[in-house]
């Protein structure tokens, strides 16, 4: 079902029309798409589509950006809001934003405070007509429960739990054109559901398939072989070009990874980096090895450079920030120090304090930032949950990159998304996914619910 809108003030939605191919044919169908666009582009129907004040510094912004907080020059505006469960997104040269929309009741999303029809799966198109930094056209089309997304015009790749799926862009067209194509299937239902998606310069698609389990054991002791590893806890790679594959180890790209939400390519250093979602449940399953203080920050979120063929160790190893080395886990022998069996296994570039959530990665190439902003990485901490004392993350962090390789220490870029209440539970929002503009603007999407930001530079006062 594809459910066109124009927005009214204060963020009212008024539904203009509703398509579905049991009512239309496919080509009766992209016509009155392609009409009822033109219509609301020629009569203007414009407006903020949030409800928030502009900011005296920049009409393209909001009083209080959107309730976030931003270095000096910075500003925001709320892009769109209520949108749905805001995973990753896209944005197109024209500047057209795709979002990929999780179902509420997806294990990733069970905090969200988006419901009912808001809350189910498929994408999110949003174009901004007047170039105020707010979406005033959307397209919906209701689909499966998606996560990830990659952009190659005119195709727009999406990946639903199970399976990636290949929409076709027209640049007459906001809503995708006919039928998506299936492009991989097979993917292992349950566990950790985000298929976070990547292409890089070769037209490799890559896909995340995170573990089923928090570190594969059974009645307290680890499976050794791990059964998972064969279709889970790593990155595959795909032809995008080719429809109807089937999941397999055979296509596994690396190995050893628990969760990677996070993932981009960098064409610059021509490597694909991904972030890595740390193990649980330390100190509560071993007090005698772990404080709660040591559990509390570790294991390691790393950020990791992905080669073909690379062991990252889950679920054998973990990696220790403190330490600053992978040891083995408790479940297979380990002793909170020794190494043993994980000596050999593939450090991060960076590491960041335990079960922060690290979910969006985006290295910036525009010029509308300071300089020094170039080539660095963003990262969106969506925010823990199990800490002891009080939970963290709940931001966007910037790491410089110089050289081709991280600074020595990282920033927060963006806070206050969670407002007084940081937990997953009471947060007011809880950043996921991040896209650049082609103006060099940075889009930071909101799972909790469903805003979507746009932040700016406009200088020093």
């Amino acid at each position: 079902m594809i459910v066109l809108y124009n927005l009214g003030l204060n963020g009212h939605r008024f539904s203009t029309q509703e398509l579905t191919r049991r009512n239309f044919g496919e080509s009766s169908m992209t016509r009155v798409h392609h009409l009822l666009s033109y219509a609301l582009l020629l009569l203007g129907i414009v407006a903020c589509s949030t409800g928030e004040q502009r900011s005296a510094a920049s009409d393209r912004c909001d009083r209080g950006d959107g309730g976030i907080t931003l270095p000096p020059g910075f500003c925001a505006s709320v892009f769109a809001d209520e949108v749905g469960v805001a995973r990753h997104m896209v944005v197109t040269p024209t500047g057209d934003v795709y979002v990929a929309l999780e179902d509420a009741s997806r294990s990733s999303a069970t905090t969200t405070h988006v419901r009912g029809e808001n809350g189910r799966g498929g994408l999110i198109a949003l174009r901004d007509t007047n170039a105020d930094g707010r979406a005033d056209i959307r397209v919906r089309v209701n689909d499966a429960s998606h996560s990830g997304m990659a952009l190659r015009i005119p195709w727009l790749y999406s990946s639903s739990v199970t399976s990636v799926l290949r929409y076709r862009l027209d640049s007459g067209s906001l809503a995708p054109i006919g039928t998506p194509d299936t492009v991989v299937t097979g993917f292992p239902d349950g566990g950790h559901s985000s298929r976070s998606l990547a292409l890089d310069d070769s037209g490799n698609l890559f896909v995340n398939i995170g573990s089923d389990s928090n570190a594969c054991y059974s009645s307290g002791h680890g499976l050794d072989p791990c059964p998972e590893l064969d279709a889970r806890a790593g990155i595959w790679r795909y032809d995008p070009t080719r429809l109807h594959q089937v999941h397999d180890v055979s296509q596994r790209f690396a190995t050893g990874i628990r969760n990677a939400v996070g993932l981009a390519w960098n064409s610059g250093l021509h490597a694909l980096y991904a972030t890595q979602h740390g193990r649980d449940d330390l100190h509560n399953s071993y007090p005698k090895l772990y404080s709660v203080v040591k559990s509390d920050d570790t294991p390691s979120e790393e950020l990791l450079k992905v080669a073909a063929g690379d062991d990252y160790g889950w679920p054998y190893c973990y990696h220790d920030r403190v330490l600053r080395r992978r040891v083995q886990a408790p479940e297979y022998g380990g002793d909170a120090n020794k190494a043993d069996r994980c000596a050999d296994k593939k450090l991060p570039v960076f590491a960041f304090p335990g079960h922060w959530a690290p979910d969006g990665l985006l290295f910036y190439q525009g010029t509308q930032f300071p300089a020094r902003y170039r080539d660095g990485v963003f990262i969106t901490f969506h925010g823990s949950w199990n800490r002891s004392g009080g939970q963290e993350g709940y931001k966007v962090a910037f790491l410089p990159f110089a050289g081709g390789a991280p600074g020595d220490t990282s920033e927060t870029f963006a806070d206050g998304f969670a407002g007084r209440r940081v937990n997953p539970g009471g947060a007011q929002y809880r950043p996921v996914g991040l896209a650049e503009g082609p103006d060099g603007s940075l889009y930071i999407s909101d799972d909790q619910r469903g805003r979507i930001w746009r932040v700016i530079y406009i200088g020093k006062k």
